[in-house]
C-alpha cells in the first residue's frame, strides 16, 4: 500500500505543468492522426496512377469533384481563424471575445459537415456511389475519414465552450482552449492537403 508523506510533490500541481503535459500529449496524438492521413493519401495515389490496363480511373459521364468543397474549404479555414480569435482571446482574459469566438468555431465545425454531406449528396444523385468505381470510392472514404475526426473534435469543443461561458478560463490557465486549437488547426491542414491531392488526382483524367 502506498503512503503519502508531506514531502510528495505533485507534477501536475500547476496549471503551468498541466498545459506543458498536455500539450505533449496533444502533440503525440496529432502525429499518430497525421499518419492515419498520410498513409491514406499515399494509398490514394497509389491506387490513382497504377491502374491496370484497360481501366478507366473515371469512367466516362462521372462528375468531377463536387463544387460544394470549395465552400466546405473556405468554412474550414474560417473556423481555424475564428479557433485562433479564441486563443488570443484566452490569453488575454478577454472573456466575452472567448466565448464568442468559440462559438462561432463550433458553428462552422458543423457547416462544414453540413456542407460535405451537400458533396456526398451531389456525387451521390449524380450516379457516384462507391459500387460505381475506384474514383468515387476513394472519395467517400477519405473525406468520410477526415470528417470522422471533424465529428470527433466536437465533443471537446463543446466542452471549451461550455466552460468558458462559465469563466474558467483565465491568461494563466487556458490549457483547454489551447488543445482545441492544435487539433483543429492540425484538421484544416489535413484537409487543405487532402483536397489538393483529390483535386489533382480527378484532373490528371
Amino acid at each position: 500500500m502506498a503512503i503519502k508523506t508531506a514531502n510528495f510533490i505533485d507534477p501536475f500541481d500547476s496549471a503551468h505543468e498541466r498545459g506543458v503535459a498536455g500539450v505533449f500529449g496533444m502533440w503525440v496524438f496529432i502525429a499518430v492522426v497525421a499518419m492515419i492521413f498520410v498513409a491514406c493519401i499515399l494509398g490514394y495515389v497509389v491506387v490513382r496512377f497504377d491502374q491496370p490496363p484497360g481501366r478507366e480511373w473515371m469512367p466516362e459521364g462521372t462528375p468531377g469533384l463536387p463544387s460544394a468543397l470549395l465552400l466546405s474549404s473556405a468554412v474550414l479555414l474560417i473556423s481555424s481563424w475564428t479557433m485562433q480569435l479564441a486563443v488570443r482571446a484566452a490569453r488575454l482574459g478577454q472573456q466575452t471575445q472567448l466565448v464568442y469566438a468559440m462559438g462561432a468555431t463550433l458553428g462552422l465545425a458543423l457547416l462544414f459537415l453540413a456542407v460535405q454531406a451537400l458533396a456526398w449528396n451531389e456525387l451521390w444523385t449524380r450516379h457516384a456511389t462507391i459500387e460505381s468505381g475506384l474514383y468515387a470510392w476513394t472519395f467517400y472514404v477519405l473525406t468520410g475519414v477526415h470528417a470522422l475526426h471533424v465529428i470527433g473534435g466536437l465533443p471537446p469543443m463543446v466542452h471549451v465552450f461550455r466552460r468558458s461561458r462559465e469563466g474558467k478560463y483565465t491568461p494563466t490557465d487556458y490549457n483547454g482552449v489551447l488543445l482545441c486549437a492544435m487539433y483543429w488547426h492540425t484538421l484544416d491542414v489535413i484537409w487543405m492537403v487532402l483536397y489538393a491531392t483529390l483535386w489533382i488526382c480527378s484532373a490528371l483524367t
